[in-house]
């Protein structure tokens, strides 16, 4: 398999030396071309990939390409592209957020096997989250081999492409979210006379523990919760203020506002 990528930024670099690192596909099996030319030689220097000039020097060496740009840039680079992919029919791989397979299919046309892949953050730490669906032209090896690929860096499901806007919140953006209860947790010890390197400690090995736990659990999340909670304990003190002051229904209005703009971001011309 040679594989492709156009962009070469932070999620095409953390697929890139996943595959690579795993034996899965070798560095000498994939190129790829970015306007960033520093950025695009620091990634080769790492991982040993060809760095093409141009992005029909990648698409003419590869029979799978990664489309790995930001969703705004994709119909302008596709509009240059698109004669070459419909007349070499390599697989194309979509990871730009919003863009959904009827977009790239009108794009394209009806003839090119396209799947969409939703990957999040933690594709650097090999522990990503990715959904996959493919148009009606990929076939099912094509779609089996993209979830190859992205079992390398993590876990991969296959999913209606109706259903990614919630992936996408759910999956995509939530590991900023949980960013931001590791720092609040990390200031709360803070104030309690913890050190800054103590609380941060502290907070993310709770929350790397737990989300492991869950993991490996057959129970609901209210059942773990039960097991931490003593009757009148200091659990239960917190659980109480975290939901008097809307802490469940925040994080469910957060997927519902980052779905809405997943949409938006899908309204691309």
């Amino acid at each position: 398999m040679k594989i492709g990528f156009i962009g070469a930024g932070n999620m095409a670099s953390a697929i890139i030396e996943g595959i690579t690192a795993s034996g899965l596909v070798g560095s000498d099996q994939i190129s790829a071309h970015d306007p960033d030319a520093r950025k695009l030689r620091d990634l080769a220097g790492r991982t040993g990939i060809t760095a093409f000039a141009g992005n029909e020097e990648v698409v003419a060496a590869s029979d799978t390409v990664f489309l790995a740009v930001k969703p705004q840039y994709l119909p302008g680079v596709l509009e240059q592209l698109t004669a070459q992919i419909v007349a070499r029919r390599p697989l194309a791989v979509s990871i730009a957020a919003g863009i959904t397979l009827a977009h790239l299919d009108g794009w394209l046309g009806p003839n090119v096997p396209v799947v969409r892949a939703m990957p999040n953050i933690n594709a650097t730490v090999g522990r990503a989250m990715t959904a996959v669906a493919g148009n009606a032209v990929a076939t099912d090896s094509q779609i089996d081999s993209v979830m190859e690929l992205f079992a390398a860096i993590g876990r991969a499901i296959k999913l209606e492409d109706r259903l990614f806007p919630a992936f996408a919140a759910v999956a995509g953006s939530s590991p900023a979210w949980a960013f931001l209860f590791v720092e609040a947790l990390a200031r709360g010890g803070l104030a309690a006379g913890l050190t800054k390197a103590e609380a941060r400690l502290a907070a993310t090995q709770a929350v790397l523990g737990s989300a492991t736990l869950l993991a490996s659990s057959d129970e609901h999340p209210w059942q773990l919760i039960d097991k931490v909670s003593s009757p009148g304990g200091t659990t239960v003190a917190g659980l109480n203020v975290l939901e008097e002051r809307g802490f469940s229904a925040a994080v469910v209005a957060a997927v519902a506002a980052a779905i809405e703009r997943d949409v938006e971001l899908g309204d691309v011309h």
